[in-house]
């Protein structure tokens, strides 16, 4: 029987893997940010899944894609902490980072993530979390 115990990750960088991660829940618990990196889309379908499971206090919490030719496509919704309402921000056609710094863009404990490679050189992306102060996208074209 297959292990669906969640993945912790504490180190400052982590590269994704279909063999270790594809399916399985990775816990972000660095109050100082990670960078994970996806592997190359392909098209294989794997998904990531990313619970914060610790809120980032300092750096960022970052998803960036393997190369300068993946991009991401996708949503990210947010709770409002003024409002009482949600704010939603879209990908561009160039964006291939999500960076979520502990408050208006997100990384805020609990918060989700959701990746699948869904063709060769796109990744599908969901998050649905919290941000505070003047909410922003988490969404760039930070890889080259």
């Amino acid at each position: 029987m297959p292990s669906f115990k969640p993945i912790r990750v504490t180190a400052s960088t982590l590269s994704l893997t279909m063999a270790t991660h594809g399916g399985a829940t990775v816990v972000a618990e660095r109050a100082a940010g990670i960078t994970m990196t996806l592997p190359a889309a392909s098209g294989t379908g794997v998904k990531f899944r990313i619970v914060v499971g610790t809120t980032v206090t300092s750096n960022s919490l970052k998803v960036q894609v393997a190369n300068a030719t993946d991009v991401m496509t996708g949503t990210a919704t947010f709770g409002q902490d003024g409002a009482d309402t949600t704010v939603m921000f879209e990908t561009a056609a160039d964006s291939d980072t999500i960076t979520m710094n502990g408050s208006t863009t997100g990384a805020i404990k609990g918060d989700i993530i959701e990746l699948e490679d869904i063709a060769s050189g796109l990744w599908s992306v969901t998050i649905v979390g919290s941000a505070t102060g003047t909410e922003a996208t988490p969404f760039s074209a930070a890889v080259s």
